[in-house]
């Protein structure tokens, strides 16, 4: 099905697979990045649109609405990907800390919903369904002890899903992806990665296909909404 979509946080990694899978399906894809980067010249030379974009206060934010809404009439779905990851640490201001995850995850998120409402329900009589699809984490549910201030800000990352599918429907689906590892970084040793093992029942890092399969299972369902998708490979069910 064709139409635009937004991804957020698409130059690399997981955001950089899903737009070019996106793209290959034949939507008009526009990603954002926070940093030019060399790998931004493939997305270009597919056809991805990208825009830089600056998510860490509300006024850089309305920034980006205004240019985004000046070059697209209609969006058939949004896919907040753009994340940071900071962890209380000593030397951090734990207020910097939360206030730079709260603005990413929360504000973010919010203000792009509101003002992409009536391009979405442009969309959603054109295609049939629209969607706002929010990458959240594994850790939403149980906290953690090292990413607070993060796992405080995707908890609330998905309250919105919450509120914004009882808000948007029934022409806006409205959905929560809550990985736990699907990518490995480069840097990662066998220590960590053995960690990582010892919690989940299944294999850690299945690689960013298996969130871009969730994705597609989103867009493609007429029945899910205010629901959150679980990738964590049976965390929930590791006692040891």
């Amino acid at each position: 099905m064709p139409g635009d979509i937004l991804v957020t946080g698409g130059g690399q990694r997981f955001g950089r697979a899903l737009a070019l899978a996106l793209n290959a399906a034949g939507y008009r894809v526009t990603i954002t990045y926070r940093q030019a980067r060399e790998s931004l010249k493939e997305l270009e030379a597919a056809g991805i649109h990208c825009l830089e974009a600056d998510f860490s206060t509300a006024d850089s934010t309305r920034v980006f609405i205004e240019a985004f809404c000046a070059r697209c009439d209609t969006l058939r779905a949004v896919v907040h990907n753009a994340s940071d990851w900071l962890p209380e640490s000593a030397g951090t201001d734990p207020a910097e800390v939360l206030a730079t995850n709260w603005t990413v995850h929360v504000q973010a998120p919010y203000l792009l919903n509101l003002a992409l409402e009536n391009l979405l329900k442009k969309g959603a009589s054109e295609y049939g369904m629209a969607d706002i699809i929010h990458l959240t984490d594994y850790v939403a549910e149980r906290g953690s002890s090292k990413h607070i201030g993060y796992a405080a800000s995707k908890a609330a990352l998905h309250n919105l899903t919450l509120s914004f599918a009882a808000k948007l429907a029934p022409a806006i689906k409205v959905n929560s992806i809550a990985p736990a590892l699907l990518m490995f970084r480069d840097n990662d040793d066998a220590a960590y990665r053995e960690g990582v093992a010892r919690k989940s029942l299944l294999p850690p890092g299945p690689g960013a296909d298996e969130g871009v399969a969730a994705v597609f299972l989103l867009l493609e369902s007429a029945y899910i909404t205010g629901r959150s998708l679980a990738l964590d490979g049976g965390r929930h069910l590791k006692t040891g």
